[in-house]
């Protein structure tokens, strides 16, 4: 999984996302994802180092199978959180 934290006065957001997709635009009828490397081209983490990464999150932006695995595994989100574009899975979900 490729990790990256982006930290504000206000917000931290991390962004999860399966390597293979970065750089990527995924569009199905309505909807459409920018997987750019601006917003999720950060590092290789293994799942304890993301995990870690998570602590310090106010929010969290999931793209692809395996990270939306581990985030489910991890009770990050739940099935509900998940949207699919063209066969994606996608959530976002608020920390605090």
């Amino acid at each position: 999984m490729i990790v990256k934290m982006h930290k504000s006065d206000r917000r931290n957001v991390v962004s999860i996302c399966d390597d293979n997709l970065i750089g990527k635009k995924i569009e199905d009828k309505d909807l459409q994802l920018d997987v750019s490397e601006f917003f999720y081209k950060g590092e290789k983490l293994f799942e304890e180092e993301t995990l870690e990464a998570v602590k310090s999150a106010d929010s969290l932006n999931i793209v692809g199978e395996k990270s939306v695995r581990f985030a489910l595994k991890n009770k990050l989100i739940d099935e509900t959180s998940i949207i699919r574009i063209k066969k994606v899975p996608h959530a976002i979900t608020i920390l605090r």
